[in-house]
């Protein structure tokens, strides 16, 4: 967790019940005017539906690769989500709940889905490409120690370790899903700060640092103007 003048940022896992647990406790301690969360609207409608998945319809907006990798993040996401017992996203949806009960707006500060989907197949290069098969087929005949509870929040270092490993094998791949959507996201929450006392801001684990850096990036564009 991060804190910068007026808003607090929440580092979570997907399908960690410690993030539930700490999202409900900070948000309640803090009270904020507004919660942000890490999603966009077809996201945060898909979660407090029954449709946890793009359909055969989406792939007209995200193409057939852009469909094919969400297949792939979804079945990963709920298989690992089954192991410990927790819906994926189950702490976003917490942060929902309980914004809605204490009195205070919701937020949606993530870039559209459907944009992601279609700048990743565009610049996944061949290396990447082939990074991604060999991965995929190892992963059905070898089983890859997790060296760290499931049920909890990965520590800084866990963090830092598996960027870094992601970046060097996907460094496309790194940049929509991760620089891209910081940049987007930073600047929605700078936004929100201008515009709300209080704010907290619930996003997956490791975008604290660098929404912060984004942050203080829009503050000196415009000290400049």
């Amino acid at each position: 967790m991060q804190t910068y003048k007026n808003i607090t940022i929440i580092g979570t896992s997907h399908i960690a019940i410690e993030s539930v647990k700490e999202v409900e406790s900070e948000i309640r301690k803090i009270k904020p005017d507004i919660v942000a969360i890490e999603l966009d609207r077809s996201r945060f409608l898909a979660l407090f539906s029954k449709k946890r998945k793009i359909s055969f319809r989406d792939i007209r907006k995200i193409g057939v690769k852009g469909y094919l990798f969400n297949l792939i993040g979804h079945y990963a996401e709920s298989k690992l989500g089954k192991m410990v017992g927790v819906i994926p996203g189950s702490e976003m949806k917490k942060a929902v709940e309980i914004a809605k009960e204490i009195g205070a707006k919701t937020a949606l500060i993530d870039q559209d889905i459907s944009i992601t989907l279609k700048r990743l197949t565009k610049s996944l290069t061949f290396k990447e490409k082939l990074n991604f098969f060999v991965d995929l087929i190892l992963s059905v005949f070898k089983r890859e120690k997790i060296d760290f509870d499931l049920k909890k929040v990965p520590d800084k270092k866990i963090i830092e370790k598996l960027t870094k490993r992601f970046k060097k094998r996907y460094p496309s791949v790194y940049n929509v899903l991760v620089d891209e959507r910081n940049k987007y996201m930073g600047k929605n929450l700078y936004k929100l700060m201008l515009d709300y006392n209080n704010l907290v801001a619930v996003v997956g684990a490791g975008h604290e640092e660098d929404l912060i850096k984004e942050i203080k990036i829009w503050e000196s564009l415009e000290k400049r103007k």
